[in-house]
């Protein structure tokens, strides 16, 4: 169900599209749960009718905790079906999966002029202190404004590229960061400071399918290279996150090059990536990583997030599984996901 509010034809129009989140929670005996509706919501900040009028859908009302890939079609295919009739698009989300989420529908939806704008709040927006109406207010701002386009988060004053963030704090207000690329903008009292001059022009492309058939595993100390054989066995594609600049366990006692050389004559895809937050992966630097990479030629993130590895095999996957082409997809810059390689 879609209602109009804040009716002004000279002003941009913008599409909200609520899921859910810590912005429309309210406290029960369970703890905060997602329950406002999107008048709810908007009612908080009436002021965002002075730059834009206001068309919103209720895509759905989740805790983000439960997101899955078929929440992040629906969500390309709201923006899809409404995409000629609005200058722009404010989806409200949790932030806890909100990097997954941004990443995934920056693969999805590609190269489009009109802002797609990304948001959500520590507090909810009914509390006194909160930080929801701020990041509201600057989304509807920002997908507004005339330097805008393709898929950004927009939180504490800080617009972020879609592939590129990563929350970085489970309370505080500036959760968010932009690992290994600058943000895009900065808002401050109502004002937007664009540092990138990204402008996409033409037709966007819109994607429809998702391969949920990745799977993360996490490397520590003394590793089971039987749980990597698991993953194998569950999955078209692993990301492997690694320690440091990309390495796996070759010492006694460790199988996992016979777990590896297994599967990818088998056809599936692996990815390695660091744990480490910033600078990236660069697995030549290490024997544990150069002589494995060597041997077998599997993927590495470089200076990806993990969150866009992932979602970015989901959506290349889905197009195909040969291994040629999904290299080749993986390693073609999209949204500013990746920057530099060393294949």
């Amino acid at each position: 169900m879609c209602y109009n509010l804040y009716m002004n034809g000279n002003l941009k129009k913008i599409l909200m599209i609520a899921t859910g989140g810590t912005i429309a929670c309210r406290r029960g005996e369970m703890g905060l749960t997602p329950v406002m509706t999107s008048e709810e919501i908007l009612s908080f900040v009436p002021t965002i009718k002075d730059f834009c009028e206001v068309t919103a859908v209720q895509a759905m009302n989740i805790d983000s905790t439960n997101i899955r890939p078929s929440d992040w079609l629906k969500m390309a295919k709201t923006v899809e079906e409404n995409y000629y009739n609005f200058d722009g698009f404010v989806i409200l989300h949790g932030t806890d999966t909100m990097a997954y989420t941004a990443a995934m529908l920056s693969y999805l939806i590609q190269k489009s002029p009109k802002p797609i704008v990304i948001t959500g709040a520590q507090k909810p927006i009914d509390l006194e202190i909160t930080d929801a109406k701020t990041n509201l207010y600057d989304s509807f701002l920002y997908a507004a404004s005339k330097q805008a386009s393709g898929v950004q988060i927009v939180f504490d004053g800080k617009v972020i590229d879609g592939t590129r963030a990563r929350k970085m704090r489970t309370k505080s207000f500036n959760a968010f960061s932009s690992i290994n690329y600058p943000f895009l903008a900065i808002i401050q009292d109502g004002k937007v400071m664009q540092y990138s001059l990204r402008k996409y022009r033409g037709k966007p492309i819109f994607y429809d399918e998702i391969n949920e058939k990745v799977g993360l595993y996490k490397l520590i100390p003394g590793a089971s290279a039987e749980i990597l054989d698991r993953y194998f066995d569950m999955y078209d594609a692993v990301v492997l996150e690694s320690f440091g600049t990309g390495g796996i366990p070759d010492g006694d006692g460790y199988a996992f090059y016979d777990v590896i050389d297994k599967w990818r004559k088998k056809g599936k895809i692996l990815v390695m990536c660091t744990q480490v937050v910033n600078e990236g992966s660069d697995m030549t630097v290490y024997k544990v990583g150069k002589s494995l990479k060597e041997k077998y030629g599997f993927l590495e993130s470089y200076d990806m997030t993990t969150e866009a590895v992932v979602t970015k095999l989901m959506w290349i996957t889905a197009i195909s599984k040969n291994a040629n082409k999904v290299k080749k997809l993986f390693y073609k810059t999209i949204s500013d996901d990746i920057l530099y390689t060393y294949d």
